[in-house]
């Protein structure tokens, strides 16, 4: 295959073209919408520079647009099912900004509902990690001012095709870990961007049976560094003593930092709770949903290690309704505790109460 043919082909596949228009988002670049006939050019406000706010204003002749997730317009007290726009005509790019993701921002004065293409902008940005405030505005075919933009089909996106999880493991080899004794680290390829994401299997599970199985989305601060705000590090630690004492299961490690909305947004999110608000209230401040992680990954890997019945080590639903939308068979579900102190308190409340995690109230209660 020639150089040509080769960029040809892979022109054509919808998770290439919507890996670039993230990184060209991430850069602080427009990208193109293509709508049928419409045209709507984005950038994520969340990745610009004023300089860039307003040659994108002057580009579009002043007739520019923000756009504000469902989640975000609740907090400035708005109600609308598919988010609303904001004209930014005579707006800066710090009002701009204080109407995105300011705590207890001003209710704008003129707004309207988003369409379809608009929500459709934001669905970009959550693939890139960013807030997902747009700045917007429709142009003419063929605009010469665009005319070197990437360009993408929002059908991409609502199908996620861009988001296809195909993997491959690329290694797997020993490692001794402190408590647990040896445990293999398989490593997966592929999803978008050709992350590689990680497999600890420990012991030797029965694949004869249902295999025990965490699924634990990557926690900087608390896997790491020992974050108090969390029970992320003893539920990563105590989900493989329980596997071990299970004897032998999986345990997928995901990147997925922040509940899915990357570390920027995470550490946003920490000051708004600095400031008394809760896990999901702080990330609604941001325009992001309370859950932004998927399985499809997970349930990939797990196939590739001919796994499709599992116990699942959660206290999760969601994980295990993503799981079972993705073709594995979770036969019984077990709870992963951590140590609940003064600090993690209110944030394991907030889980039981708000999302659904199966904790002992009372527990959090004795520990106040």
């Amino acid at each position: 295959m020639t150089q040509d043919q080769c960029f040809d082909f892979q022109s054509v596949l919808p998770e290439t073209e919507v890996e670039r228009a993230i990184a060209e988002l991430r850069f602080g670049r427009p990208v193109i919408l293509r709508g049928g006939s419409r045209q709507l050019a984005t950038l994520a406000l969340d990745c610009v520079t004023p300089a860039l706010y307003d040659r994108f204003a002057h580009a579009t002749d002043n007739r520019h647009s923000l756009f504000l997730t469902r989640e975000r317009a609740d907090r400035l007290g708005i109600s609308a099912q598919n988010g609303i726009t904001v004209p930014l005509a005579d707006i800066g790019f710090e009002k701009a900004s204080r109407h995105a993701y300011a705590l207890s921002g001003d209710k704008p004065a003129v707004w309207a509902p988003a369409d379809p293409l608009q929500a459709d902008a934001s669905q970009l940005a959550r693939l890139a990690l960013l807030l997902p405030a747009m700045v917007t505005a429709d142009i003419e075919p063929g605009d010469s001012r665009f005319a070197a933009c990437l360009s993408v089909d929002p059908a991409n996106l609502r199908s996620r095709g861009a988001g296809r999880q195909h993997f491959q493991q690329v290694v797997r080899t020993r490692v001794p870990l402190k408590q647990i004794g040896d445990a293999d680290f398989a490593v997966f390829r592929g999803g978008m961007a050709q992350k590689d994401q990680i497999a600890i299997i420990v012991g030797t599970p029965d694949l004869t049976a249902p295999v025990p199985v965490r699924i634990h989305s990557s926690c900087l601060t608390g896997d790491l560094f020992g974050s108090l705000k969390c029970d992320c590090g003893d539920q990563l630690r105590n989900g493989l003593a329980q596997l071990k004492a299970a004897g032998g299961g999986v345990l997928i490690y995901l990147d997925q930092e922040g509940r899915g909305t990357g570390i920027g947004a995470k550490m946003r999110a920490y000051g708004f709770q600095h400031q008394g608000l809760d896990t999901i209230d702080a990330d609604a401040e941001l325009g992001l949903e309370g859950d932004n992680r998927r399985y499809e990954a997970a349930a990939a890997m797990l196939g590739l290690l001919d796994i499709s019945r599992v116990v699942l080590h959660t206290n999760n639903p969601s994980k295990v309704d993503g799981l079972r939308a993705n073709g594995i068979d979770v036969t019984g579900q077990v709870r992963v505790t951590g140590t609940v102190t003064a600090d993690n308190v209110n944030y394991l409340r907030t889980k039981t109460l708000r999302a659904g995690h199966t904790l002992e109230l009372e527990s959090l209660i004795a520990a106040e």
